[in-house]
């Protein structure tokens, strides 16, 4: 349980819309990363679809301009690391191929 201190700040400058939406980005953007650092180390991108990783790279880039159009700054930021992320893993696929 947080100090009632910490709570207390955390619930009066954050909403309720606030914390899931925090939440749902640091739990997506977590969920990239053992792909991420599997492919980093191993540049093994045999097992990557060209197909899907260009569309989901896509994806979240456009879930950025989302994110800089609402100002909802839990989509911007997670969705600049997964779109770097994602980017990095795409230009590997076709690199490494």
């Amino acid at each position: 349980m947080m100090p009632t201190a910490l709570s207390s700040i955390l619930l009066n400058t954050m909403t309720l819309t606030d914390l899931v939406g925090t939440l749902a980005a640091v739990l997506t953007t977590i969920s990239f990363m053992p792909q991420a650092l599997h492919t980093f180390r191993t540049k093994d991108v045999r097992g990557i679809s060209l197909g899907m990783y260009s569309t989901f790279t896509l994806g979240v880039a456009l879930w950025l301009v989302y994110g800089l159009l609402l100002e909802a700054w839990p989509v911007v930021i997670a969705n600049c690391v997964t779109l770097a992320l994602a980017s990095a893993i795409l230009v590997m696929k076709l690199r490494y191929r």
